[in-house]
């Protein structure tokens, strides 16, 4: 979903580009991501049908420039969503992944799957909070204790993100600083688009 998710926020974008791109936003502390399995993955993706890959000449130099395919892109909104809607205290890495692609979906999808994550996070804190704590060892209620604050800790923020972004205030243009490397993707892309005559 990640790789997928980066190749759709940049493509076309070559395999340096998303690496670098991606360990600007530290994947490899929060999502687990080894920075040399990019382009592994990127291969991967590729033999499976969801990236088409481009090998260009770019002044002398050979590159691999990675687009999605139309199923790429169906298997992409299947997993954001998925990973939006699915609630697991254990284990936040699909969701930070899938929120970090927001921009990916549809304004009243991401509405849809956010409502859907608070309800059934709704649910998970009353199963946590009607739980018998008693029934359990001194040092795994105290575990349980901190799941439900967790959790309740998310709720108050997916409420407030939610209304945010019905009103629209998260679709509010960013631009980075002008020394960002964003700007030389920008340059390559349109670049890469050039030469695939688009």
């Amino acid at each position: 979903m990640l790789l997928l998710g980066a190749v759709a926020l940049f493509e076309p974008v070559n395999g340096y580009q998303i690496r670098r791109e991606l360990l600007s936003w530290q994947v490899d502390r929060w999502a687990h991501t080894n920075p040399g399995s990019i382009y592994h993955g990127l291969t991967s993706l590729t033999g499976q049908g969801h990236l088409r890959r481009h090998d260009l000449v770019d002044g002398g130099r050979e590159v691999a420039v990675y687009e999605l395919t139309d199923e790429g892109r169906a298997e992409l909104e299947r997993m954001l969503v998925q990973a939006l809607e699915t609630v697991n205290l254990y284990e936040t890495s699909a969701f930070h992944v899938a929120f970090s692609m927001l921009p990916l979906l549809e304004h009243q999808q991401v509405v849809r799957s956010l409502t859907a994550r608070r309800v059934e996070l709704e649910r998970t804190v009353a199963d946590l909070a009607a739980g018998k704590p008693g029934d359990l060892p001194p040092h795994a209620r105290r575990s349980v204790l901190l799941w439900l604050d967790l959790a309740v800790a998310e709720l108050a923020w997916l409420r407030e993100t939610v209304e945010e972004i019905k009103r629209g205030e998260l679709d509010a243009a960013w631009e980075p600083p002008a020394d960002d490397p964003g700007w030389q993707m920008n340059a390559d892309r349109d670049k890469y688009r050039a030469l695939l005559d688009r």
